[in-house]
């Protein structure tokens, strides 16, 4: 089973989210952790500066990193924001 650590920048993403939606992600990332690889369900992100890792759940995108020795045993969650924000830092 896997874990995922939300930093306060992703936190505070989430409270700023419908409250039905965020409900959905919480779910879903329920699920990912669950799995035996949670990285099957990822795209690995190419060139970008917040995070290597992305998941899609339905129009947000929840970006993340592995922890520091790269076993997927904690996902860093560092931002949920919707796609068309995702990608502009």
């Amino acid at each position: 089973m896997f874990r995922f650590e939300y930093t306060k920048n992703a936190a505070r993403d989430l409270r700023q989210i419908d409250q039905q939606v965020s409900k959905r992600i919480l779910k879903k990332m329920d699920f990912f952790s669950k799995q035996e690889d949670p990285l099957k369900f990822a795209k690995k992100l190419k060139g970008f500066s917040l995070g290597e890792y992305r998941f899609r759940i339905g129009d947000y995108r929840v970006l993340f990193d592995l922890d520091e020795d790269g076993s997927v045993k904690i996902l860093m969650v560092l931002s949920i924001k919707h796609r068309r924000e995702a990608y502009l830092d």
